[in-house]
């Protein structure tokens, strides 16, 4: 008897396009950092060096990962939310505090945000609320029962660690895995309308307001990003070395390894602001470069999820198409100051070991999703 070979479809342009994000991410890393490494730790390779192991973690996790059927999420979708949970909790009393923040747990020497393991949990927890939900999506417990479990973990993120731009980041993916999910769009309309609503009307409070001191610090930023100049020396003093970075790199740069701001202008400038080192040392041309790159990843992952074989695929891949499109749109608005600063990173690029872990590991469910494009 003949047997029919099964044939799996590799997507390899994703491949290609992740492979040159985190070996162009490393080069970056390691010119925005290797003056402050070799000030703070004497060796100008330090950052790379606590780069790449995680990289190359993650790209074996991504392997590993492309090739473990995307079907048993759906059924280990309780526990992995559990896991992200426990997690954030344990937070609480091991937490290990750094610049301030508390919002890393150490299990044997390796060092774990449980905020980045609260977005995949997110992910997976909510393709499998949307598909046992179904038609009950549209109604109103439906809707909200979808976007409580979520929200419970936005909510932990928020209070244990006061990530608030993680938090937003989880409830932002839980929201475009919806939006596609569910018909008729009047009910995103009218609350995105109102949320516009209601931020712009307390940034015209905070604006308004005649006493600075002891305000919340979130506050503070609202104002530095009105107006940078007049906290030059305090909230402002960040988005502003980042915008002089991006404005002295013009066209074509100053050249791989040639910023200035990288001399200890930028604090942790190998962190949020990497963005900016890219503008001064490739220019405008590098940084529109960077942005092509992501907008193809966003796109195969589009197709990959309108190929998909089953609903619950395509909403894996849509959860992590939103995770990486919602992080790289806030990164770059937060370097422009287009928005008021808070600590985003960008994707595949910034310094963090979890968080390039995590992020390869969602790629490697998006490619077992496209392998299985095709088979019945």
């Amino acid at each position: 008897m003949r047997r029919e070979r099964e044939e799996s479809y590799i997507d390899y342009s994703m491949i290609f396009i992740i492979l040159f994000l985190l070996a162009f991410g490393l080069i970056m890393l390691y010119s925005t950092s290797s003056y402050e490494a070799n000030l703070d730790f004497g060796d100008s390779a330090y950052y790379f060096k606590h780069q790449l192991i995680p990289s190359l973690m993650g790209l074996a996790g991504m392997v590993v990962l492309s090739y473990i059927p995307y079907k048993i999420y759906y059924r280990l979708a309780m526990p992995i939310y559990m896991v992200a949970a426990a997690l954030l909790v344990a937070i609480i009393p091991f937490g290990k505090t750094v610049n301030g923040a508390k919002r890393w747990i150490i299990i044997k020497g390796v060092s774990i945000q449980p905020a980045e393991v609260a977005k995949v949990a997110a992910i997976i927890f909510t393709a499998t609320m949307i598909i046992k939900l179904k038609k009950n999506l549209t109604t109103g417990k439906g809707f909200l029962t979808a976007l409580a479990f979520p929200a419970v973990l936005a909510g932990m993120v928020y209070t244990i660690t006061r990530n608030l731009s993680s938090a937003i980041i989880i409830m932002g993916i839980t929201v475009v895995m919806l939006f596609i999910s569910t018909p008729g769009y009047r009910m995103y309309i009218a609350v995105a309308l109102a949320l516009a609503a209601f931020v712009a009307a307390l940034v015209v409070i905070i604006a308004n307001s005649n006493q600075t001191s002891g305000m919340n610090y979130r506050f503070e930023r609202v104002l530095a990003w009105l107006d940078p100049q007049a906290h030059a020396s305090g909230k402002g003093f960040q988005t502003l070395q980042a915008l002089y970075a991006i404005g002295s790199g013009g066209i074509f740069g100053k050249g791989l390894g040639e910023s200035m701001q990288k001399m200890g202008f930028i604090p942790e400038a190998q962190n949020d602001m990497i963005f900016s080192i890219i503008c001064e040392e490739l220019g405008l041309f590098g940084a529109i470069a960077v942005m092509l790159m992501f907008l193809l990843l966003i796109w195969r992952l589009m197709v990959v999820a309108n190929n998909a074989p089953d609903m619950f695929g395509a909403l894996l891949v849509i959860g992590v198409m939103g995770h990486i499109a919602i992080q790289v749109i806030l990164n770059i608005a937060v370097v422009t100051n287009t928005i008021p600063n808070t600590g985003i990173t960008l994707p595949f690029i910034s310094y963090g070991g979890s968080a390039v872990i995590i992020q390869l590991a969602e790629i490697g469910i998006a490619l077992n999703v496209a392998r299985n494009i095709g088979r019945e």
